[in-house]
């Protein structure tokens, strides 16, 4: 007898041409991972009738979709296409903004141990997380919503694609900038991006017909060396700041650039001997010189 594996699980992904319908022939690729929740949930709706035994008379199943997280360690071009559907955007040489592009995918798993697929479609990007501190892995996550999950009896695709295979990015460059001018250097640097995603449901179906999107909010947390007051005074004074991160690795970097942030928190704790760490809580905004909250510029190595 053979039992599923964690070991042994694939994930692939192929981007649909139109909401929850894939283009014939597929083309799937496969995606790198260090963990993957997607499930199908289904509201049930409770019956009042009422029965002298105390029971409930019926439960009735009504709406359903998929949810879940996608759990990753950044590579470079491993999660391009991610990105560029987090944001709502499209890269343009190299190069992506927030935008209002609507992309959605098709998640094959294959529980390979007992040849299983799992086909998860109309899913979106619902939320992005990056999480980037010295000595570690730059890990995320990215939060998915789709319409429907089902077994199927072969793969989408014969002839997945392989991922981008270039290592995990383990370091970054993070600076804290006005004008050009540096302000601080960075010691750490969480990111978490929400686009208010939503199905809708319509009287007599129980999977979505569309998903309808909220606005970018974009927030995060910059941890800073504490060399000065500057960035203390930008929290006070309730000014504008802009943000830098170059992530590096194996195949290339991405810069990130925040153009136009405000910090909404300052904490200062000294606690040891050890140097004292600047936590900044943030709100990045739209900037009307970039056109955007957020940049990211892929440089190939």
């Amino acid at each position: 007898m053979s039992f599923a594996m964690q070991s042994r699980h694939h994930l692939s992904y192929g981007v649909e041409e139109s909401f929850g319908t894939l283009p014939q022939p597929a083309s799937f690729r496969t995606v790198r991972h260090t963990g993957c929740d997607l499930k199908l949930s289904r509201r049930t709706i409770d019956s009042d009738e009422i029965r002298s035994d105390r029971h409930f008379a019926h439960v009735l199943q009504a709406e359903q979709q998929v949810s879940g997280d996608l759990d990753f360690e950044l590579s470079y071009g491993a999660y391009d296409d991610f990105l560029a559907a987090s944001l709502m955007g499209t890269w343009q040489s190299d190069i992506l903004v927030t935008g209002t592009h609507e992309t959605s995918f098709t998640f094959q798993q294959h529980f390979q141990d007992i040849d299983l697929y799992q086909s998860c479609s109309a899913c979106r990007i619902d939320e992005w997380e990056l999480v980037a501190q010295p000595g570690r892995m730059i890990t995320g996550r990215f939060g998915i919503k789709g319409r429907s999950l089902k077994n199927e009896a072969d793969s989408l695709d014969e002839t997945i694609e392989a991922s981008a295979s270039f290592a995990p990015m383990d370091s970054f460059l993070g600076s804290v900038r006005e004008g050009g001018d540096l302000l601080a250097i960075a010691a750490g640097l969480d990111l978490k991006l929400e686009n208010g995603i939503d199905p809708v449901f319509a009287l007599g179906a129980e999977n979505s017909l569309a998903m309808t999107s909220g606005r970018s909010r974009l927030s995060g947390e910059l941890t800073a060396y504490f060399e000065n007051g500057a960035l203390l005074e930008k929290f006070l004074n309730k000014s504008f700041s802009s943000l830098e991160l170059t992530l590096s690795g194996e195949g290339g970097s991405y810069h990130f650039h925040l153009p136009n942030i405000i910090y909404t928190g300052a904490d200062l704790p000294v606690r040891d001997e050890k140097e004292i760490i600047l936590s900044l809580p943030f709100r990045a905004l739209y900037d009307e010189t970039e056109g955007t909250n957020i940049k990211i510029t892929r440089i190939a190595s």
